[in-house]
């Protein structure tokens, strides 16, 4: 077996994972979701603040938790959600929604099967484990940046490990019930969720792989 290099591992890290929208449920060990955030947690932030905070769920509570954020009708983000989408942004959000939807089999214009399709968000796409993730109120806008750093280095030590990842701003919208249900003090802002654990290679929504721009689409050098 042929060494691979620092950057050939990184690399095929950022190519093989995807965004799971369908899981076993075997649940992950202990001992691997906390090495999964220990990984995560060396992630740089402004002024080494580390502002992160991980809540995660798993079995029965999860089990709760889902009942609950799917009986509960409220909607709220701390961080607000654009207002809309447009140009090559509104292009990208649809070609990866109709990937999703042609894989599991909405059709055009099936409003009640794109809804349900949105309201799996709420369930964890089946995943045996849920990690939210919050910032301080008081540290603004660059604690969330930081936040998002992490996000990223918790999706690539997972994938290291073999564990499917999905990071789902939607779990965001249920902002104060999550607050309230985890029992966080109000001056943490919930940025996300991170539903995660073995895929299952049979789900339709894993069927696919979502595209990237090219590299003259989104990078300027100035020489």
């Amino acid at each position: 077996m042929v060494d691979e290099s620092d950057a050939e591992v990184l690399e095929r890290l950022l190519a093989s994972r995807f965004s799971c929208r369908g899981f076993t449920d075997e649940p992950v060990a202990e001992a691997e979701i906390e090495a999964i955030v220990a990984s995560a947690s060396r992630t740089p932030s402004w002024c080494n603040v580390q502002p992160w905070h991980v809540d995660i769920v798993s079995g029965e509570a999860l089990v709760r938790l889902r009942h609950d954020l799917m009986a509960d009708a409220s909607l709220g983000s701390d961080y607000p959600f654009p207002p809309g989408y447009e140009g090559v942004h509104a292009e990208r959000r649809r070609e990866v929604g109709w990937q999703l939807y042609q894989a599991v089999g909405v059709a055009k214009g099936d409003r009640e099967g794109s809804a349900r399709e949105m309201l799996r968000n709420f369930e964890f796409f089946g995943a045996p484990h849920v990690a939210v993730v919050s910032a301080p109120a008081p540290l603004g806008v660059y604690a969330a940046i930081d936040c998002g750093l992490f996000v990223q280095s918790f999706l690539l030590a997972a994938q290291a490990r073999g564990v499917a990842t999905v990071a789902q701003a939607a779990l965001a919208q249920k902002s104060q019930f999550l607050r309230e249900w985890l029992g966080l003090p109000e001056d943490r802002l919930i940025v996300c969720g991170i539903s995660f654990g073995h895929a299952d290679p049979d789900h339709p929504a894993n069927s696919f792989r979502a595209g990237r721009a090219p590299l003259h689409e989104v990078t300027r050098f100035h020489r």
